[in-house]
């Protein structure tokens, strides 16, 4: 097979595996169009007969996504904070010192990147029982998906820190720069496409956190939409366009900033997260 029909074959396949990838999103917005009657029809019609858009407000007041969207911005910016302010300072640290005792803490770190959430939830919540934060709950969510995030930060942070020569920070202090001003001024400026990039990859994933929420938070008024849009399922859910309303409502925000930053993701990526 020649060069340019090997190309066109593995376009043809990336095309066919990303359209079945997409298909359930494909799925969800339609059938949030579509009547109750229309979504049991046999065969499924794939592009809605009579598209009806009032099911968005009525799902929109009826579920008080305002409050449950609003939770999952102060918990995502929250996370995103948290682990931005302090894998910052650990990933610079580690990519400035090579022994085996760095060697071993990003072991440590790496592993706590494999435990899941849910085996992590029953110890962090006897633990946060103990000190009082379950009457902080979305603190206490934040401190621990920020725990969680921490692991895949650093990693991807340290790597893009170690593109930075020494010699700029090396010369930075021959300056005059203090170590914070060297860092502040001449080393982050320099890593911040990758450290952005991980701040926004962090910030998308703390926006569906979940197992946390529905462990810690009781509370409705404090839950998030991930949390919110559970307590549309269960074994004898047939209210199929309001819930997939309530998805679309959901993921059309971190869509479309996914959208809007996606050359800057892959480029962030590209250039130096990843290295």
């Amino acid at each position: 097979m020649t060069s340019p029909s090997l190309k066109w074959l593995m376009l043809v396949a990336a095309l066919a595996l990303a359209a079945i990838y997409l298909f359930p999103l494909y799925w969800m917005y339609v059938t949030s169009l579509k009547s109750s009657s229309e979504i049991f029809a046999n065969p499924p019609t794939f592009i809605p007969r009579n598209t009806d858009l009032s099911i968005f407000p009525e799902v929109w007041q009826r579920r008080t996504m305002s409050t449950y969207l609003w939770n999952s911005l102060v918990i995502a910016f929250g996370v995103t904070t948290l682990t931005v302010i302090f894998g910052t300072g650990a990933a610079y640290v580690l990519s400035r010192y090579r022994n085996v005792w760095i060697d071993l803490g990003l072991f440590f770190i790496l592993m706590l990147q494999v435990l899941p959430a849910s085996v992590m939830v029953t110890p962090l919540y006897v633990g946060f029982n103990v000190v009082g934060l379950l009457d902080y709950p979305r603190l206490a969510v934040i401190l621990a998906a920020a725990a969680k995030a921490m692991p895949f930060f650093v990693v991807l942070v340290r790597a893009t820190f170690m593109t930075v020569p020494r010699e700029l920070e090396e010369a930075a202090l021959m300056d005059g720069n203090s170590r914070w001003g060297a860092f502040f001024f001449v080393v982050l400026p320099l890593a911040r496409n990758g450290t952005l990039v991980c701040a926004i990859l962090t910030f998308m994933q703390a926006f569906g956190e979940y197992i946390y929420s529905k462990s810690i938070i009781q509370t409705p008024a404090l839950q998030p939409a991930s949390v919110g849009l559970s307590g549309f399922l269960g074994p004898n859910s047939t209210d199929w366009n309001s819930i997939m309303a309530y998805a679309a409502i959901y993921v059309t925000p971190i869509l479309a900033t996914f959208v809007i930053l996606q050359r800057r993701i892959v480029a962030g990526l590209t250039s130096g997260a990843l290295k």
